[in-house]
Formats: C-alpha cells, structure tokens, sequence
C-alpha cells in the first residue's frame, strides 16, 4: 500500500530532528552546555586513561553522507578525500544524548573519543588540537552537528575533558582531518589499526596499557625543577627553532608524570637507536617529545615503531 504523502514525510521528520540534536538554540548553563544536557552525575574516574581514536579505513554510512539541509541552512559532506585543516570553535555533548542514534545508526556514548562535524565523511577520523593548551586528542567522527554558524565540531564529553574545555564548554581549535590515504600508509608501516579499545568503565582505575595520547590533568602553575641527576634534560620552549622535528607523546602538568613517560620511553626504545625523549616546559605544562629528527618524513616513518613499543600513538610536534 502506498502511503500518503504527510505519513512518507514523518520519517524525514524525525530524521532532520535527530540530526539537528546538538544543535538547540535554548540558553547556555554554566559551563556552556545547552538546556538540561551536561556531564554525567558520577562520571568514571579514570577519564585520563581514555585512549584516542585509532584511525582505520571503514566504508562510509550509506545514507549519511548526502546532501542535506538543516535549519536552511544546505550542507555538502565531502568524501573525496581532499585535505581538511579549520580553525574555530568546538563544543561538547553529553549526558542528554548519551545512548541515543547517531546519524550512522550509532549509540552516542559521552565517553568514547568521537564528535560530529557537518561535512566530514561519516564515518572518518580527525585530528584536534587545542589552541589554548596544545593538546591534541584523535577521535572518530560519526554524527552531524554542530548547526551554529560560530561551532565547527561537537566533542564528545571526555574527548572535551581531554582536550580541557569541560570547564569553559568551548574552545578555540584545529580540526585537521586524517584521509584514508595517511592511514594506509600508517597501517603498512605497522602503526596500530584496529578498532578503539574499549573506554573506561565507571568505576576502574587501572594502570595504563592501552595506546594513549597527551595524559589530560588539571594545570598547576609551579616553578620548574632541577634536574635530578641522571635523569633527562628538561628543555625550554622558545619561539622559532632549527626546523627539528619531534614527536610529542604526552602533556603534563607535573613534572614528576613528565618524568616517569621520559625514563619509560627512553629504556623501551634505547636499544632500537631511537633518538631520546626529552622533557620540555611551556606555560606551566611539561611536554614529553622523542627527536629530533631530521625532517617530518623521518619523524611519520617512526610513528609505527614509538607506537608499537611504548603504547602511544604520538603527534608531529616541530621545535
């Protein structure tokens, strides 16, 4: 039996409503979420130890990565695969759609490292860096959103937390999208490409041993310390530089975390002839980097290796 055309009309209803859930006009809370959505009663306690997205080549959702149109407004997902780096505002969703569909059919899970953009492929991974602090985190894209013209990504809550944006409930960052022809190349040369690990449960606090970005911690200023004697060199940050190349595989408020990742590294990847990790001071943050090497080709070309022997899957950092 055909149906009538206002019944053919009630799916692409609650369809434009689903897709149009992060993006509520109602005023902000405290903190800068919408309405009555907001981090959860009892969040887990091991946040920190959620790792990244680990990027693989998945065929795209059929379906949702058409055209569209939103609030008037005409989106164009771009699955060409053409480069993607944008500057702007990101946001974060939570505990008010926590479980419910994505636009791929997906339970939105607030503490799994995923987002929504408006035309990035469904699904796909990107890379976003913070403008604020510097952290980087890697998340897999799966919903659509956010419809703010002043928004260009919703962050998951713990993806938002890792990045230090619970608090203000947005920031300034680099949304930099990772095509499928990088992760070939990562995948051939052995980084890790297999699904995310599972995220962390609410009430563990196990030590870390999956693959992990940047270590999220509350900033604390303090006044660098003397290097105890025969641990590594703790480095200066300063503007300009020889062009080195290094790969940053932590961010630290205390020195001591710094350390520990610095002595770790050095002993597991001493014997491959790797060059050595060294702790760096920027704005009260303590970054962990292995260089330098010579160019950014060399750096990508032990991504595989640092990945594969420490656990971590590190991000191109230049002197």
């Amino acid at each position: 039996m055909t149906l009538s055309r206002p019944l053919q009309l009630i799916p692409m209803l609650l369809l434009a409503i689903a897709v149009a859930g992060c993006s509520s006009t109602g005023g902000r809370k405290k903190g800068g979420y919408y309405k009555d959505d907001g981090p959860d009663a009892n969040p887990p306690a091991n946040l920190d130890q959620v790792p990244d997205a680990v990027p693989k080549v998945e065929p795209y959702a059929s379906g949702a990565n058409r055209p569209y149109v939103v609030f008037g407004q005409r989106y164009v997902p771009d699955t060409s695969g053409q480069p993607y780096k944008k500057r702007g505002t990101a946001s974060w969703y939570g505990k008010k759609f926590h479980g419910n569909s994505t636009s791929i059919g997906e339970a939105y899970d607030m503490y799994s490292m995923t987002a929504a953009h408006t035309t990035l492929p469904l699904p796909s991974y990107a890379r976003v860096t913070s403008l604020v602090n510097g952290k980087t985190v890697v998340v897999r894209v799966n919903d659509r959103g956010p419809f703010h013209s002043d928004r260009i990504m919703d962050l998951s809550y713990v993806a938002a937390y890792k990045l230090g944006i619970i608090g203000p409930g947005s920031g300034q960052v680099v949304v930099e999208a990772i095509p499928p022809d990088e992760i070939r190349r990562l995948a051939s040369q052995g980084a890790p490409a297999a699904a995310p690990p599972e995220p962390a449960s609410a009430t563990g606090s196990a030590p870390v041993s999956a693959p992990v970005a940047a270590v999220p911690v509350a900033l604390t200023a303090e006044p660098l310390p003397a290097p105890a004697p025969g641990s590594a060199p703790v480095r200066q940050s300063a503007a300009g530089g020889s062009g080195n190349v290094y790969l940053q595989v932590g961010a630290f408020s205390q020195p001591a975390n710094a350390q520990s990742l610095v002595s770790r590294i050095n002993t597991q990847l001493g014997a491959e002839g790797a060059p050595p990790a060294s702790m760096e001071q920027s704005n009260n943050l303590y970054r962990v980097k292995i260089g330098p090497y010579p160019d950014r080709q060399s750096a990508l070309n032990a991504v595989p290796l640092v990945s594969d022997r420490i656990g971590i899957l590190p991000s191109i950092a230049a002197q």
